[in-house]
């Protein structure tokens, strides 16, 4: 006769699972895919975030290439006139914007002669603005009086908080002037221009502008002043360069 062998009721127990373990081990797996879930999501947005960050870095890097090659273009443009003040440079420098005229067209695909560019900062909000370029042919005399169309300026770079032009100014130890940075050029005052533009871009991020990330772009001008030289009865203005 074979043996019969009883279970007790503990034991059974032992061998499956109550319906409040069962609840238990699903809202602990719930937690752990909700988990891996956010931190794969966050990995997601990260990526997404540092190939936006990449392609606007070389966006500004590109378009920062093309404005420093206009400035080192610039001429020493000199318009006539018949006003008491006399003739003076056609080179306008202040804190958010610059005008002067360059050898080297942006918007222009074939060159014809020379260019008037204006660089101006626009804000369209309270921290966010563009650093917009307008650009003409010179074909007057007056050109610098008239103001660009709206309609024609090109957002270069985009959200940006800030943007600040300053300009080198040479030490001149005959009206005791030491080299330094300043925010405004007067070429007619000084007859000639600056020896270098410096381009500060700081962009929008945050609610604050100083926690955007600054990018500063440097050109020097080669031909940066001007001598007058008499052949005959005509007379002709020819850059002079710096040594070396």
């Amino acid at each position: 006769m074979k043996p019969r062998f009883e279970v007790s009721s503990c034991e059974a127990k032992a061998w499956g699972f109550t319906l409040v373990e069962v609840m238990i081990t699903l809202t602990i797996l719930g937690f752990i895919l909700l988990m891996i879930f956010g931190v794969f999501r966050l990995g997601l947005s990260a990526w997404e975030k540092g190939e936006n960050l990449k392609e606007d870095y070389q966006q500004v890097r590109i378009i920062s290439q093309l404005i420093s090659r206009q400035i080192k273009s610039i001429v020493p443009y000199k318009i006539k006139t018949r006003q008491a003040e006399g003739d003076y440079l056609a080179f306008e420098g202040k804190a958010r914007s610059v005008k002067f005229v360059s050898a080297l067209p942006l918007k222009f695909s074939q060159p014809q002669g020379f260019v008037y560019a204006i660089y101006d900062f626009q804000k369209n909000g309270k921290e966010n603005g563009a650093l917009v370029l307008y650009e003409q042919r010179v074909l007057n005399r007056d050109f610098m009086s008239e103001s660009p169309k709206e309609e024609s300026g090109v957002p270069l770079i985009e959200h940006l908080a800030e943007v600040r032009f300053e300009y080198y100014r040479e030490e001149d130890p005959q009206k005791n002037q030491a080299a330094e940075w300043v925010e405004e050029w007067n070429a007619q005052e000084k007859k000639e221009l600056p020896r270098a533009i410096r381009i500060t871009l700081v962009s929008k991020k945050g609610e604050k502008a100083e926690e955007g990330t600054s990018f500063t772009l440097l050109a020097s001008l080669p031909a940066h002043r001007y001598e007058e030289m008499r052949t005959g009865p005509s007379r002709r203005i020819i850059p002079s360069r710096p040594a070396g």
